[in-house]
């Protein structure tokens, strides 16, 4: 360290002990990439300040004088282009400016924390210092604004003041103050703003910098619009998720939700605990009654907002998994470690901690409030179902859970009804091993399908999947209370085991020599069309459809890659013809002909098709294919 003292002034001009030219420039170039955040930083000062004065003056009372109630006031000067933050806090001392200012990176915060906690080993006082922030690194984000900086202080409990002055170019001045113009106690940060930095003179930009990042310090905070106003309370030092929940009115939930998500609906479930142990922590998360406008978003990220002792550091913390960004709110921790800025969150078992616990308390949540109130949980579902069960292929550890929330639309249950897994369950029929499901992106055309006529006839319930991310899910095997996930459309249905309505056992419809000759027909005359035709056992009513092969995609999934051009080397579909119905049987009867039953094959085939919710394989074909088809009809109702 280099110093330079007269005796006459007492000022001192010393070297920064560190390479502040590289570190600085650091520290305003790189570290933040808002230059609002030096403001977020000098008032997380001034709080730490005041804390300390708190936790000192339970042994000393005499250091809090006649002036016990904390605050911070920011003045604006436009014609002197000065910001002003000054706090009744501590204070500092010389030697305490010189070694929290004067060395950047080491914190004088930092090491009261260390004597703190020696304090409370040795005389087991119980209390606890909510203390911010590093205040050597955030202080000297002010340099990002000022072209000059100067740090008036005045220690509790002592007769003089001192002040600090720089320009952050590798020195520092240090000089004893004019007690008269120093804070009665406290600091006063004065930045000289440079010349593009005047907008923070501006009342509504203050205003606003502190709304956003610094409103739930536990400091009030004033504004001094020009020199001779009267200050104004912006911020009140509260902070709603601080307060026990038995104190929280149902509308002031109302307007923080309001406030933090953007949106003008109400909360349809709120979260709100403390996390006490290991690591400290409070969440206040609501759950929207509408969809926010960016539940879509490509970029599928997390809203809560990240804070630190009520200091907000980020709106992009990946606090939840993708699959709950819908929920909004904030993580209060008291014990996150940051690196140089509070912009940069280190990957830390703490946070990691933190994700868990958040993400299982809003799941329990969901699972209470779907337990409690069906129909409250069902407009939830209604709104956000699909987003949830991204979650059961994305998180295997909570797939059980997300499966337990998920309800469906069924076969069982009228139109708008939904039921959950274990409903279904529960209502399984006699030998059925497997949770049946037809997935497609239209509710209607599913519920028409006839891959679920031999189902119905069983009364099997079918789980009726219209959301795209359905064809997703049900790909990664999952199963619920031991029961497998089973499409109608993919395979053999194999339901002969289970009994009708009337209670009689059906055997695999046979089918006569005339039918499987036909059958055999029918297959080499749409050759690499299908990969198989064969008797169906899960058609009762109509002639034919088509279904996916045992081992690939089924039908809905299949045609989603397809759709996408990732599925050319997918298994060409089965087509199954009802052994029992009379357009089978007809064609079956026919003795020669083979260029009508050939027409009859291809528009079997494409009847499938059309029943699938696909197009003729060749329009033209069918069209002409129809036409013979329709003369043929026409002669023999003449002849008649």
């Amino acid at each position: 360290m280099t110093d330079t003292a007269t005796a006459n002034t007492k000022t001192e001009s010393r070297a920064f002990e560190a390479d502040v030219s590289r570190l600085l420039h650091l520290m305003v170039h790189s570290v933040y990439s808002d230059k609002d955040v030096f403001l977020r930083e000098l008032i997380s000062n001034a709080a730490d300040a005041c804390e300390r004065l708190r936790y000192d003056a339970i042994a000393n009372p005499a250091l809090l004088g006649d002036d016990a109630k904390p605050r911070i006031t920011i003045a604006i000067d436009a014609d002197k282009r000065e910001l002003v933050i000054e706090d009744n806090g501590i204070g500092m001392n010389h030697d305490e400016l010189v070694d929290a200012l004067g060395t950047i990176a080491r914190s004088g915060t930092k090491a009261f924390m260390e004597r703190l906690e020696a304090a409370k080993a040795s005389e087991k006082t119980g209390e606890s210092a909510t203390l911010i922030g590093q205040f050597g690194v955030g202080f000297y984000s002010a340099f990002m604004v000022a072209d000059r900086v100067d740090v008036i202080s005045h220690r509790a409990g002592t007769n003089e003041a001192w002040q600090w002055s720089s320009d952050g170019k590798g020195t520092y001045t240090v000089a004893p103050a004019d007690a008269a113009a120093a804070p009665a106690r406290g600091t006063r940060v004065v930045l000289h703003l440079m010349e593009d930095a005047k907008s923070y003179t501006e009342r509504f930009s203050i205003e606003r910098i502190v709304r956003a990042n610094s409103g739930h310090v536990p400091v009030p905070i004033a504004i001094i619009e020009k020199p001779g106003a009267e200050p104004t309370e912006v911020a009140d030092g509260a902070a709603l998720w601080t307060r026990p929940r038995t104190e929280i009115k149902p509308e002031e939930y109302t307007d923080f939700y309001r406030s933090v998500a953007g949106q003008f609906d109400e909360p349809a479930l709120t979260v709100h605990f403390r996390a006490e142990g290991r690591h400290e922590f409070t969440t206040l998360a609501f759950v929207p009654s509408a969809r926010p406008f960016d539940l879509y978003d490509p970029g599928r990220k997390s809203r809560m907002k990240l804070y630190v002792k009520r200091v907000f550091i980020t709106g992009d913390a990946e606090i939840l998994p993708h699959y709950l960004r819908f929920v909004r709110g904030i993580v209060d921790s008291a014990d996150l470690p940051l690196s140089l800025s509070r912009e940069m969150i280190q990957t830390s078992p703490i946070l990691a901690a933190i994700k868990k616990s958040v993400t299982g308390r809003v799941l329990s949540d969901l699972e209470k409030l779907a337990d409690s109130n069906t129909e409250a949980y069902g407009k939830i579902w209604d709104q956000f179902g699909p987003v949830l069960k991204e979650g059961i292929y994305e998180d295997h550890e909570r797939r059980d859970a997300l499966l337990a929330l998920s309800r469906f639309r069924s076969t069982a249950q009228p139109t708008e009804a939904r039921r959950s897994l274990k409903d279904y369950v529960a209502g399984l029929k006699t030998n059925q091993t497997a949770i049946y499901y037809i997935a497609g992106e239209n509710q209607a055309q599913i519920e028409t399908s006839p891959h679920l006529e031999g189902f119905r006839a069983r009364g099997i319930e079918v789980l009726l999947l219209s959301d795209i991310v359905d064809s997703m899910w049900v790909t990664y095997n999952p199963s619920f209370d031991g029961k497998p996930f089973r499409s109608v459309t993919q395979g053999a249905a194999d339901l002969a085991l289970i009994p009708l309505l009337d209670n009689t056992t059906e055997t695999k419809p046979e089918a006569n020599e005339a039918v499987t000759n036909f059958i055999a027909f029918v297959k080499l005359t749409l050759g690499d069309a299908v990969s198989d035709v064969r008797v169906s056992d899960r058609l009762t009513d109509s002639a034919v459809c088509l279904v996916a092969p045992e081992g690939g995609p089924d039908r809905a999934l299949e045609k989603l890659l397809a759709g996408s051009g990732r599925a050319v080397s997918a298994a060409k579909p089965v087509l199954e013809l009802n052994a029992r119905h009379e357009l089978v049987t007809s064609l079956a009867a026919l003795d020669g002909d083979n260029a009508f039953k050939e027409d009859a094959a291809h528009l079997l085939y494409d009847e499938a098709r059309v029943l699938d919710g696909d197009r003729p394989a060749d329009a033209k074909a069918f069209s002409v294919r129809l036409a013979r088809l329709i003369s043929r009809g026409v002669r023999s109702a003449a002849k008649d």
